[in-house]
């Protein structure tokens, strides 16, 4: 099943995408879950309760009529974890940037607050300008889970998505964390969409490419990832327990902006579009940070 998030009446509204249409939660069945959030959190019989419903007919929306949202806007945890496509390191390495330890896994935070739509426009900040882009195969998490052996990792599953760890650069390198570079507000698009891990027979082969204006910018293949999906899920929870919506970013292969030389800075205007073979993409326009709506509450 792909699981999306619609606009619909007003409000965000769960939705299976089927046959190029967003057929509403509601529309299947009233005992389904109001959010994709509320599906995650009511387990395994609230995915057989829609895999039920999901095979009843219903006509939805077609997606050139529908906006959708992204799919869990506000899921416990959104990771990334840097260096983990060796066409990257090399890039990296070349800049003259120093490389750190491989051996160990390279993760940091992203705000949750920085999710955005999978077509809403990214801000390019007032603070910076070097905007930068990153194709990323996200993983969502589908089980509570701790000190999971690689063998059983994909057990822990749920689902795959389409990401862009949109990465403000020299904010990014401000602290050894990077987490400031990477949670500015709008800066994780996501979705359009999760496609159950039934669906992708093989996740650790998928193209997966960035345009920015029509280009390609990035072209590689999640079979390029240093560390595997299975080794990631291991290594992180030895340390922490993955929660059902849980989203990893893994990655992003060679191309990106700052790895130009000069760097080729996302501007005002543009259109960065990220694919995933079988999961779809991401298409969002780069706007200047709109400061006129800036709330400060006292």
């Amino acid at each position: 099943m792909k699981l999306a998030t619609i606009w619909l009446d007003g409000a965000a509204a769960p939705a299976i995408v089927r046959d190029g249409r967003a057929i509403a939660f509601r529309h299947l069945s009233p005992e389904l879950p109001g959010s994709i959030e509320a599906l995650f959190a009511g387990g395994e019989e609230a995915f057989a309760r829609l895999r039920r419903a999901a095979d009843r007919p219903g006509e939805g929306l077609s997606l050139d009529e529908v906006r959708l949202l992204a799919p869990l806007s506000r899921p416990g945890k959104l990771l990334g974890i840097g260096f983990n496509y060796a066409s990257h390191v090399e890039e990296v390495r070349a800049k003259g940037l120093p490389i750190p330890d491989l051996r160990n896994q390279i993760w940091f935070n992203k705000q949750v607050s920085a999710i955005t739509g999978p077509f809403d426009p990214i801000h390019l900040p007032a603070v910076s300008e070097q905007l930068d882009y990153e194709c990323e195969l996200g993983i969502v998490i589908g089980r509570r889970c701790r000190h999971v052996p690689e063998a059983d990792a994909r057990k822990v599953i749920a689902g795959y998505l389409v990401g862009n760890d949109v990465s403000v650069r020299d904010w990014q390198l401000k602290a050894p964390t990077a987490t400031l570079g990477k949670s500015f507000d709008t800066h994780a698009p996501i979705g359009p969409w999760i496609t159950t891990a039934d669906e992708v027979a093989a996740p650790d082969d998928l193209a997966i490419r960035t345009l920015v204006d029509g280009r390609v910018v990035q072209d590689g293949r999640t079979s390029e990832l240093v560390n595997g999906i299975d080794a990631m899920i291991a290594y992180l929870t030895q340390v922490m327990t993955l929660e059902p919506g849980d989203i990893l970013l893994t990655g992003t292969p060679k191309g990106v902006a700052a790895g130009h030389t000069p760097p080729t800075w996302l501007r005002e205007g543009q259109i960065v579009r990220v694919e995933i073979e079988g999961l779809g993409h991401l298409e969002n326009r780069v706007v200047a940070e709109p400061l006129a709506e800036t709330t400060f509450i006292q």
